[in-house]
Parts: C-alpha cells; structure tokens; sequence
C-alpha cells in the first residue's frame, strides 16, 4: 500500500534557487547582456577620463594651482580657468532660476488642471522643443534675440538700476546683446523642454489615491497639490533639475555664439563673457602644446563637474524613493 507525502501548507511551494536554475536560456542571455552593457559604459567613461587627462597633464604639470587664477593669455603661457568656470556656473544658475519656476508650472499644469484631450498636444509641442538643435537655439539667438533684447530690454534697464545697491552691480553700466544674461536665457529656452517633460513623468507617477484622500478631506487643489503631489515628487524634481543644470553646463556651440567670447569676471550679467565648453569650441582648432593641454584640461574639469552634479540628482532622486518607501 503506497503512502501519500503530503507537503507543509505552511512552506513555499518552491525554493528562489530551485526557480533561478529553471530560467530559461533567453532570461539568462538577457541578463549577461545588461550587465556587459552596463559595465561597458563605466568602461567607456573611464578610458575617456583616462586618456583626456594624460593629454591635459603638461597643463596641469606647469601651471599647477594656477589652473584656477583668473589670467587667461596664450601669447605668454598663461592658462587660468577660473574666468570659463565662472562664466559656466553663471549662465546655468541664470538658466535655473529662469526655467525651473516655468518647468515646474507647466509640468503641475499639464498633470493637475489641463484635461488630458488638451495636454497631449502640449505634451507632443514640449517633446519637439527638447529636440531642436543647440545650433538652431545659438543662430535664432545671435541674429535675432540678441539684438532685439539689447535695443528694447537691455538699455533701458541699465539706465534705470544704474547706482541701485544690489541691481546696478548687476545689470548696471555698458550693456552687450552677447553676454552672460543672453547665455543664461538662451539656456532657459532650451532646458525648459527637458526639465518639464521629466517633472511631468514624475507627477504623474502620483498615486491617484494620494490625490483623492486629499479632496476627501476637503483640500482645495492648491492644497492638495501642495499636500499630496509635492511631498511625493519634489525629489525626482529636483533630480530633473538638477540634470537641466547638467545639460547647460555642457552646452557648447549656442552658448559660443551668444556669450560674447570675453575671458573676464566681472558682476555685470549685460557683459560679454566665456564658458568652457564655448572656449574649447572657439580656439581648439588653433591651439598647440601646453595651449591645447590647456584646453582639453579644462574638457576634463567639466567631464567631472558634470559627472559630480548627474550623481548628486541620482543620490536625490534614490533618496526620494527610500523615503516614499518609509525605509
């Protein structure tokens, strides 16, 4: 007479090693696939650190710290990055303050108030102004905004904050259409689509029982927004965010045509100034030896402050995570 096993009702059917060995050959491939791809990229990235820095190092090996004194003169060996590193954190702090307000708003807008029939082609609209070429932004903004802003906006603001405490350091005195201010806006424009179309995402990822607990409370939409949405999201914002400054600080060729080409520092945001990546764009096809050690140097600088701010927004958007998580 045969006896019957009958299993604990109490344990699991199977055992997470017993189905890992039975994955199929394909999930198996799959995997081995990502992770090459992915340890690629790290692999990429860093042959690309590597070698940029060997042909940077006769910079870094003559000039030392003076890598970050303010006196740019190829004509006497003098290799000073500060006045691009300046003009680089500059025209992205301006593009920031101009962008996120409007990014955010559109994004809250597009999830919050726009009925879907009427978000989707603003949606399609966004998509498109993210894609546009960085040259299309620099022509439009060196041949037509540039001149308009400085005849009608830039004058007349100048000679109304001219002897003002904080205003006149700062848009005061001669007034240039190239400048540090039509970088910053020109950047603006063009971050505005990325910043936007990636709050929208995470807005959206809201759960709609968030948003329905906080009408059955009785909160306005404001406060709904401001209690349910918000605390959610802020943390992928502000990894959006933080990825539009990434992408201006290594724009190039529209900030080339627009900054004014001027290695100085100054307060005044109407003057002409440089940035990294336009400086390497203008003068890299002229430079030799240590002037060209200089400027791939300074491609390294901002290989690495870029890498420093993309890991800054993974580090908040992870945060973020863990914390609507309750860990």
């Amino acid at each position: 007479m045969s006896t019957v096993t009958k299993a604990d009702p109490a344990s699991p059917a199977g055992s997470a090693r017993a189905l890992s060995e039975r994955r199929p050959l394909g999930d198996r491939g799959f995997q081995a696939l990502a992770l090459a791809s992915g340890l690629l990229v790290l692999v990429i990235l860093v042959l690309i650190a590597v070698s940029t820095s060997q042909q940077a190092s006769s910079w870094f090996a003559a000039e030392g710290i003076k890598i970050f004194s303010s006196t740019w003169n190829p004509t006497k060996n003098q290799f000073g990055a500060l006045p691009f590193i300046y003009g680089t954190a500059v025209t992205g702090v301006i593009a920031l303050i101009m962008s996120v307000p409007v990014s955010v708003g559109i994004a809250l807008l597009l999830t919050e108030i726009v009925p879907y029939r009427w978000s989707r082609p603003i949606v399609y609209v966004i998509d498109l102004l993210a894609v546009v070429p960085s040259v299309v932004w620099g022509l439009w903004g060196i041949l037509v905004f540039a001149p308009w802003i400085q005849q009608h906006v830039y004058t007349h603001v100048s000679s109304g904050v001219t002897g003002l405490p904080v205003l006149g350091p700062l848009f005061g005195g001669p007034t240039s259409g190239a400048s540090f201010f039509t970088a910053g806006i020109i950047l603006a424009f063009m971050i505005t689509p990325i910043v936007t179309s990636l709050s929208r995402e995470v807005i959206a990822t809201v759960p709609a029982i968030e948003r329905e607990g906080a009408y059955a409370l009785g909160a306005t939409r404001w406060e709904m927004i401001r209690g349910a949405v918000w605390p959610h999201s802020q943390g992928g914002v502000i990894g959006a965010v933080l990825l539009g400054l990434g992408r201006a600080m290594g724009e190039t060729i529209a900030v080339a045509l627009v900054i004014g080409s001027s290695a100085t520092i100054t307060s005044h945001l109407l003057s002409p100034g440089y940035s990294m990546p336009s400086v390497i764009a203008n003068e890299f096809g002229e430079a030799t030896g240590v002037f060209r050690s200089a400027l791939i140097g300074m491609g390294v600088l901002l290989f690495a402050f870029t890498i420093i701010i993309n890991i800054i927004a993974r580090a908040v958007v992870e945060r973020s995570a863990r914390r609507g998580r309750g860990e």
